[in-house]
């Protein structure tokens, strides 16, 4: 059975301020009660006291005190009568009757000169439902008597009805507007879930640009926030995925492109090998150009391979010191040639005294992708591969005079399979894009770090920070 959550809220509400008001009321006429007859016996024992205390002080004049006592008290409903030691009554119409109603364990207490208050209703003295408080009088710690003072309750239950009547009104007017705040809030938290509801189902149906009005007053606007942060989060995730597929696409392109190329050229040279159709001069440049093609084509398999070892973690990293100005030295003579294709200089600078703690394959693997991608963006220019160190790293420098890039493009060349515009051209190396994707994660793997600092039309420089030996060894701790 379905409970909406307006009437689980507004029937909550409604209960909880029912009881309260059950509560508060019972308690307030009850302490109002008990006030009144309290007061009522104050009242009755402050006259008591008074008339014990007339008495005693001018016991010549005893006849006209009681005679005055009797007609301001009668004026007030209070009648009083006095009662010796053994508990029998005399004067105002009660001679002859004795104190009844009262338990020996009472009757001990007033003999001891213990003032009575009974607030309840005593059937005495011929009246139904009346306060009377005995007020004992003992002298020197003799018990001589006393005096007994009663007043109808009536007037009392009277003005407790009125106080009750008026409480019960104040109880609906403040249950009907309690009644309609209820209603009124409720319908707003409602309506605060039903607007949550709403977006979560265009969520679920595609649509991630939909926000809610958030707040920080309560949990559900809390949740706003969090519903608002999630979809941001959407956004992301799915403009991340639509630009990787779109990379993805582009990649498979290029890839097809390039393996199109060499493919054609290996299978033109085998066809007309097969079929005598190039002469014996022209054979060798052929067998040359089909192995040229197949190392592209093994080069294109191996940096997909690499990226995804290096992406699982599946390679294992044999670090050993290592002369940073020999490895320099090594690149330069290794893509000496390539520079000199497009009129460039590579220039080391390193001092002899640095070593660098890394695995050797892979960082000459790192200084390789970045120094040919270097060559790949300058014309006429200079590379410089310079090496230095602090307290902590050992920095390598790989400085272009290049083409530079523009800001938005920095944060994008460590994305697989992303190339610069200019770079989708056919190039000799450096044409899938993985290149410098490869290159962040094996940094990472050192344990170390790789900045990019560029400007269009002034050149690139890659600065690659590796943790020293000591610093390394406490990263692995």
């Amino acid at each position: 059975m379905k409970f909406r959550y307006f009437y689980q809220q507004f029937f909550s509400h409604i209960s909880i301020i029912i009881v309260a008001f059950l509560l508060l009321s019972m308690i307030f006429a009850y302490y109002v009660e008990d006030l009144v007859y309290k007061n009522k016996a104050d009242e009755l024992i402050s006259y008591g006291k008074a008339f014990l205390s007339d008495i005693n002080e001018t016991p010549l004049d005893a006849d006209q005190i009681i005679k005055q006592y009797s007609n301001v008290l009668s004026a007030r409903k209070i009648s009083f009568s006095m009662f010796d030691k053994t508990g029998k009554l005399y004067l105002v119409n009660r001679d002859g009757l004795v104190l009844k109603g009262l338990s020996d364990d009472e009757w001990e207490k007033i003999k001891k000169g213990e003032i009575l208050a009974v607030y309840s209703d005593y059937k005495t003295f011929d009246q139904d439902g009346v306060t009377f408080v005995v007020v004992p009088y003992v002298d020197e710690g003799r018990f001589y008597g006393g005096v007994l003072l009663t007043s109808p309750i009536s007037g009392s239950i009277g003005m407790i009805k009125q106080i009750n009547k008026f409480l019960l009104y104040t109880i609906l007017i403040g249950f009907g507007v309690s009644f309609l705040q209820s209603m009124v809030l409720s319908r707003i938290h409602v309506q605060r879930i039903k607007r949550l509801r709403e977006a979560t189902s265009q969520v679920s149906a595609g649509n991630y640009d939909v926000k809610v009005q958030s707040s920080v007053f309560d949990e559900i606007g809390e949740l706003a926030n969090d519903f608002n942060h999630m979809v941001d989060q959407l956004n992301k995730s799915r403009e991340e995925i639509e630009s990787l597929e779109n990379r993805r696409r582009q990649f498979m392109a290029d890839v097809s492109h390039e393996m199109r190329t060499p493919l054609t050229t290996i299978s033109g040279v085998i066809e007309g090998l097969k079929n005598d159709m190039i002469s014996e001069e022209d054979k060798e440049r052929g067998l040359q150009l089909v192995s040229q093609e197949a190392k592209r084509l093994i080069r294109l398999v191996n940096e997909n391979l690499d990226y995804e070892k290096i992406r699982s973690n599946q390679i294992q990293m044999l670090k050993e010191d290592i002369q940073l100005l020999e490895v320099l030295e090594i690149i330069q003579d290794q893509l000496g040639f390539q520079a000199e294709e497009k009129n460039n200089q590579i220039v080391v600078d390193a001092p002899p005294n640095i070593y660098i703690h890394a695995d050797y394959d892979r960082l000459v693997q790192i200084l390789i992708n970045i120094t040919k991608n270097s060559i790949q963006f300058t014309d006429d220019g200079f590379i410089w591969l310079r090496g230095r160190e602090n307290e902590r790293f050992v920095i390598i420098e790989v400085e272009d005079t290049g083409i530079g890039l523009d800001p938005d493009e920095i944060e994008k060349i460590w994305r697989r399979f992303y190339k610069a515009d200019i770079s989708r051209t056919s190039n000799p190396y450096g044409e899938f894009g993985l290149g410098l994707s490869i290159v962040k994660q094996l940094v990472l793997l050192h344990n170390g770090e790789i900045d990019v600092y560029s400007e269009k039309g002034k050149g690139t420089k890659f600065v690659i920070s590796f943790p020293k030996q000591s610093e390394t060894s406490e990263a692995v701790r």
